[in-house]
This record gives C-alpha cells, sequence and structure tokens, in this order.
C-alpha cells in the first residue's frame, strides 16, 4: 500500500475494510452530497440552514419563530440569528403574531421567493448530478429504501438532522 494508504503497490485501489457496508457508504454520500450542495447554495449566497428554514417558511406561513425553533430542533439563539440575516437580506419578513403579541409571524418576501426557486433549482440540479449512475426507476427504489431508513430511525420528514447540530450537546 502506498504512504497515504488508499492504493496499493500496484497503483489499484485498496478496499478498506467496511468500506462497502451500508452505513459506511450513507456516511460517504452523505456527507459528500452535503457539501456539493453546500457549494451550489454558496453560488447563490445561500447556506443550506438558510434553504431549510426558506423551505418550511414557505410551506407555513405565518409560523412563529417558536414554532419554526421547535420543528427544526435549532437553539432559539441560534434560529434569531439565521432570521436575523434573511431578514436583513429582504428574504424573510418578521411580523406581529396575531395570537400573540411577544412572537413574530415569519413570511417570505417576494425576494425569499425567488430565492426559493434558485434553491429549488440547484436542488434539482444537485439530485441529477449525485444520481447521475441511476436509472429513474433505480432512484425511487432508493429513495423508498432511504425513506424506511429513515423513518424507522425517526428522522422527522423533511427536516434535515444537521438543524439539532445547530444545539449544543
Amino acid at each position: 500500500m502506498s504512504k497515504a494508504g488508499l492504493t496499493t503497490s500496484e497503483g489499484s485501489p485498496a478496499v478498506m475494510r467496511g468500506a462497502s457496508s451500508p452505513a459506511f457508504l450513507l456516511a460517504q454520500v452523505g456527507a459528500h452530497a452535503a457539501a456539493k450542495f453546500a457549494e451550489r447554495l454558496k453560488g447563490i449566497g445561500l447556506v443550506p440552514a438558510h434553504a431549510g428554514i426558506l423551505r418550511v417558511i414557505d410551506a407555513s406561513e405565518g409560523l412563529s419563530q417558536q414554532a419554526l425553533g421547535a420543528g427544526l430542533n435549532v437553539l432559539p439563539s441560534r434560529l434569531v440569528v439565521l432570521i436575523d440575516d434573511l431578514e436583513h437580506r429582504g428574504l424573510v419578513e418578521r411580523r406581529d403574531h396575531p395570537g400573540d403579541r411577544r412572537s413574530h409571524a415569519l413570511f417570505l418576501t417576494t425576494k425569499g421567493r425567488d430565492a426559493l426557486k434558485a434553491i429549488g433549482r440547484a436542488a434539482r440540479e444537485h439530485q441529477a448530478a449525485l444520481c447521475a449512475a441511476l436509472t429513474d426507476d433505480e432512484r425511487t427504489q432508493l429513495a423508498q429504501l432511504l425513506r424506511r431508513i429513515a423513518d424507522q430511525q425517526g428522522l422527522r420528514p423533511g427536516v434535515h438532522p444537521g438543524f439539532s447540530r445547530l444545539r449544543p450537546s
């Protein structure tokens, strides 16, 4: 094996023990996919947390910051920073919550809806590039299998577990 430990002395790839296990491959592809998606979002001036927040606000306009934070499992002080940034960029608008004067309701602005469209385009391009080796039927099958794993693991549909990393352990 070479100094780097990634090829044999003949130059062929060395397969490390466990490198073909489903758990390792999920982690490897997941980390790669997350990094590549972040690169695509960087091109439109956003980060993955922005994309997730905009998507949830779009699906539930008028949602309070508290409800958003609870749904995403984000520490309130971290969410305030993210919402402040989105508001500063003109993508999100805080309005007084009609049922609670102490709360803010969140709404997308026109610019926020445009950003969400750009995120959608980036996500479709990302999926096409990431799954280029699969047929449409294989993509469907993969999605079904991953959904079963996500459900069994208790992951919230549509909520990236990375949001919970925005909380202290």
